[in-house]
This record gives C-alpha cells, structure tokens and sequence, in this order.
C-alpha cells in the first residue's frame, strides 16, 4: 500500500510496522465522527467561536481567519486535541444547527436544502410556504355558471390531493 492517506477523506492510513498506530488510527476516527450523522453549529462564522465543546462543527465561512485561516468551505471539528478539519466533497450532507436545515456541498460551494422547516425553496425562492386555511369553495350569487364551479372546484380538489392547501 502506497497512500498515506485514504482516497476519499483523506483519513490517515496504517502501515505494517508502523510505531504508535494508535494515533493514526485515533486521528482517522476523529475525522469520522464529524462527518457521520454530521451536524454543524452553523456556517456562517469565518473566525473560530472562543469557547468551542469537544465534538462540536462549524462549516468555514469565506474570509477565515485564526486558526481556520486558509480553511473556507472546510468542516471543522474541535477535539480534546484542537482543530481538525475535512475538506468537504460533492455530496456531503451536514445539518446545520442554526440555520435550521440541511446543507449539502455541490463540488464547489455549499448549499442550503431545498426542503426547509419553513416550506420548499428552488434556487434559494421559496417556492412552497406554510399550509394556509382552506379555501372555501364557492357557493351562493345571483348567478350561477356550473362550468366555472366545476374548474374551481377541480384545482382546489388538486391543490388539496397535493397538500398545497388544506382540506
């Protein structure tokens, strides 16, 4: 085996003979607990909080500075032993505890869900909100066209069958 380090985290790799394997090994288990089951503090701080508890994550924001300098993008996770941190890949998936949400790393940024506590968003719109009251069909005038209630009571039986408004 040639690589230091696995290929797709980077954790660090054994070798035969290798004196205190322990720590090598202890230091990829570090890196696997930030990342399964991940959750993030938030990813909106680019200066380390002061105050950090062991196991706790941060996404670095852009402009890093401190001890995340030259760390953007990156997941970075406070241990008994200080820093560490994961240079994210495509597909990677934190919740992020602040924000209220999931985020997910496209290859070149992280980006928020689309599905959010607060309804469904598309390129950052929100597209879907919170479920309103029901919409009254409709009933009563003076003039009554059967073809209008029809269509009428149609979209409103759709929006309903799709959860858009109640029943």
């Amino acid at each position: 085996m040639t690589n230091e380090t696995s290929d797709r985290w980077a954790l660090p790799l054994l070798h035969a003979g290798q004196a205190q394997k322990e720590i090598m090994h202890n230091e990829a288990l570090a890196r696997i607990d930030m990342l399964l089951h991940g959750v993030a503090e938030s990813a909106d701080l680019a200066a380390p909080p002061t105050a950090p508890v062991a196991g706790q994550c941060w996404i670095v924001a852009t402009g890093a500075s401190g001890a995340w300098a030259g760390r953007e993008a990156h997941v970075a996770g406070w241990t008994e032993g200080g820093w560490r941190f994961v240079a994210p890949r495509a597909g990677l998936r934190l919740e992020v505890a602040d924000r209220g949400h999931g985020m997910a790393y496209d290859g070149t940024a992280w980006r928020d869900s689309a599905v959010r506590g607060d309804g469904f968003y598309v390129e950052g719109q929100q597209i879907v909100g919170a479920r309103l009251a029901a919409i009254a069909g409709p009933a009563g005038g003076t003039t009554v066209d059967v073809e209008s209630r029809g269509a009428i009571a149609a979209i409103l039986a759709a929006l309903q069958g799709h959860g858009l408004i109640s029943m």
